[in-house]
C-alpha cells in the first residue's frame, strides 16, 4: 500500500527524526506523559484483585493499585524495549515505569511513539539494560495536533491489527508444522514405513503395536549415553573440532573427546533436544553424548531419540535439581528395527523433515518481514513521513 506524504516539511533538528510536517512541533516525550516509578508488589500480592504488570504483561494480582486510567508502561531495568499500553486499575513492578497521559496528548499515540524510542542508545548498563526517567522524559519526538494524534493512532490500531493477524496465522502454521514433524518421526521410528507389515504388541502402552520383526529393548541396548566433559572457553585452543552443547555447536577446539558420528542431548538447561554430530567432537559437561551405538545406524538413533523428547523432559524433573540422569533414561523401552531398515527410515525422515523445516523457515522469515513492516509503519506514521488522516476520515465517512 502506497501512502501519501504531507505537502510541507521542515527540518526537525533531530538526527533520527529528520524532516517532520511543517505544522508539527518537536518536543520532549515528557510533554506527552508524566513518568513515575513502579513499586514492589510482594507485600500486596494475592490470589485475585488488580493486575500486577511486568515487562511481559500481567503475571499476578494485588490488593491495591498504583493508578486507575490510561497509561503507557516503560521498562526501567531488564527488558526495556517492550512498552505496554493499559487502561484501568493496575499495579506495575519496580523494574517498570508507569505514566500519566498529558491532557493534550492521545494515549494510544503516546504508546506508538514509545515503540520507536531507541532504547539501546539510551541504555545505561550493558549487563542489565537500564533506562533513566531523565532519558525517557527528554527523548525528542514529533508532536502533531491532538486530532491528528487521534487519527494516526486509529490508523495504526487498524493496520497493526491486520499485521498481527497475519503473524498469528504464520505462528499457527509453524506450530502445526512442528506437530507434523514430531508425528512423522514418531510414527516412522515406532511403526516403520510398510503399512502392510505384520505387527505385534510391544507390551508398552505408549509404544502400542510395532512391526513383528522389530526388537523391543531398553534404550541402553541400542545406545549408551555418558556425561560430557569440562572445557571452559578460556582454555580452548584454536582448531577445527566442534565444541557441542545441548543447542548445537558453540565453539571450536583442537582436541577430540568423542568420535563421530554421535548424538548429544542436554543434561541441564535445554532438555529434550538432540543434536546429530557427523564428525569427531567435544561434548560439554552439561550434555549427555553417545559412547556406544552397537553397530546401529547413528542417524536413526538420532531420530528415535527425538521421539522420546517428552520422556527425557519428564525424567529431568524427578529430582530437586532438574536434569537428565542417564540411569533414568537408559531403561526406557524402544522399538528397534534391523540396521538395513534403520538406514531406509533415516533417509525417508531426512527428506520429510527437510521439507517441513523448509516450510517452517519460510513462515519464520514471513513473520520477520511482517514485524519489520509493522515497525516501519509505526515509525513512518508517528514521525510524519506518511499522511494517514484521509484514510481514517474516508473509513469514518
Amino acid at each position: 500500500m502506497s501512502l501519501p506524504k504531507y505537502s510541507e516539511y521542515k527540518d526537525s533538528g533531530v538526527a533520527w527524526l529528520g524532516e517532520v510536517p511543517q505544522h508539527w512541533e518537536v518536543a520532549p516525550y515528557k510533554h506527552f506523559v508524566d513518568i513515575h516509578n513502579g513499586a514492589d508488589h510482594k507485600k500486596i500480592e494475592q490470589a485475585d484483585g488488580f493486575p500486577v504488570i511486568g515487562s511481559g504483561g500481567p503475571f499476578a494480582f494485588a490488593s491495591e493499585f498504583l493508578y486507575d486510567g490510561e497509561s503507557v508502561l516503560l521498562g526501567r531495568k531488564g527488558t526495556i524495549d517492550k512498552p505496554l499500553y493499559i487502561v484501568g486499575k493496575f499495579w506495575t513492578v519496580d523494574t517498570m515505569y508507569w505514566t500519566k497521559i498529558s491532557p493534550d496528548a492521545f494515549g494510544k499515540f503516546a504508546y506508538y511513539v514509545a515503540l520507536t524510542i531507541p532504547f539501546t542508545y539510551y541504555s545505561t548498563n550493558t549487563a542489565l539494560p537500564s533506562m533513566t526517567k531523565g532519558a525517557l522524559s527528554a527523548h525528542a519526538i514529533a508532536r502533531p495536533p491532538l486530532d491528528e494524534q487521534t487519527a494516526i493512532a486509529t490508523f495504526l490500531d487498524r493496520e497493526t491489527a491486520k499485521i498481527d493477524e497475519l503473524i498469528a496465522e504464520q505462528e499457527k502454521l509453524i506450530a502445526l508444522l512442528a506437530e507434523k514433524r514430531q508425528a512423522t518421526i514418531s510414527h516412522a521410528v515406532t511403526k516403520g514405513l510398510n503399512p502392510d507389515a505384520p505387527m505385534k504388541d510391544s507390551g508398552v502402552a505408549w509404544l502400542g503395536e510395532v512391526p513383528a520383526h522389530w526388537s523391543v529393548i531398553p534404550l541402553k541396548r541400542a545406545i549408551v549415553l555418558q556425561r560430557g566433559h569440562d572445557l571452559a572457553a578460556d582454555v580452548r585452543e584454536p582448531g577445527t573440532v566442534p565444541v557441542v552443547s545441548s543447542g548445537g555447536v558453540i565453539g571450536w577446539n583442537n582436541k577430540v573427546q568423542a568420535k563421530g558420528p554421535g548424538v548429544v542431548t542436554g543434561r541441564y538447561g535445554t532438555i529434550g533436544q538432540f543434536v546429530f554430530v557427523p564428525e569427531d567432537y567435544w561434548p560439554l559437561n552439561t550434555t549427555l553424548y553417545s559412547v556406544q551405538m552397537y553397530e546401529n545406524f547413528a542417524k536413526f538413533l538420532w531420530f528415535m531419540l527425538q521421539s522420546l523428547s517428552a520422556l527425557f523432559v519428564m525424567n529431568s524433573v524427578k529430582s530437586a535439581v532438574p536434569g537428565v540422569d542417564r540411569n533414568d533414561v537408559h531403561p526406557l523401552p524402544i522399538a528397534l528395527p534391523p540396521r538395513e531398515e534403520q538406514a531406509v527410515i533415516s533417509v525417508f525422515l531426512e527428506t520429510e523433515t527437510a521439507r517441513l523445516d523448509a516450510l517452517t523457515a519460510v513462515a519464520t522469515r514471513g513473520i520477520a518481514l511482517l514485524k519489520e513492516r509493522r515497525s516501519a509503519l509505526i515509525s513512518a506514521a508517528v514521525t510524519g513521513k506518511i499522511d494517514v488522516r484521509h484514510l481514517v476520515e474516508t473509513e469514518a465517512a
